[in-house]
């Protein structure tokens, strides 16, 4: 009976175990593919890296607590940005930096708290109201 029962365990072990690896599929990617994908993905890392030192810049948090926004809130927005929209901050960092104009940085990211905001996804300004209740 002990047998009997070891065999059936093993017969329903091994049905589990085809039912769950039957959808995995897996195909080849060459090495150029494979090379654009981590050059992107190293460069979205280091603009994101530069956005948020910039953001920790004393003039740069003293004019986004003069417009309302927390430093620490600001922070936790860049990092909720999707890559391409790194890549637009990012790219307008070298003038602001440079010309120490930072007002088209915090003014950019100022509309992408306040569009969160009324979309519902973040509570930052209490004159908003957001779209999902």
């Amino acid at each position: 009976m002990n047998m009997y029962m070891m065999k059936s365990a093993a017969a329903m072990a091994m049905v589990g175990m085809l039912t769950v690896s039957l959808p995995v599929q897996a195909a080849l990617m060459d090495t150029e593919t494979v090379i654009e994908q981590t050059v992107q993905s190293a460069a979205s890392v280091q603009q994101r890296l530069d956005v948020s030192t910039f953001l920790t810049r004393a003039d740069v948090q003293q004019q986004m607590q003069t417009l309302g926004v927390s430093p620490q809130q600001a922070m936790e927005r860049v990092a909720a940005l999707s890559d391409s929209e790194i890549a637009k901050l990012h790219a307008d960092l070298p003038d602001a930096a440079a010309g120490g104009d930072i007002f088209g940085v915090l003014i950019f990211v100022f509309v992408v708290l306040l569009i969160t905001d009324i979309l519902g996804l973040t509570k930052v300004f209490p004159f908003t109201r957001s779209m999902h209740r």
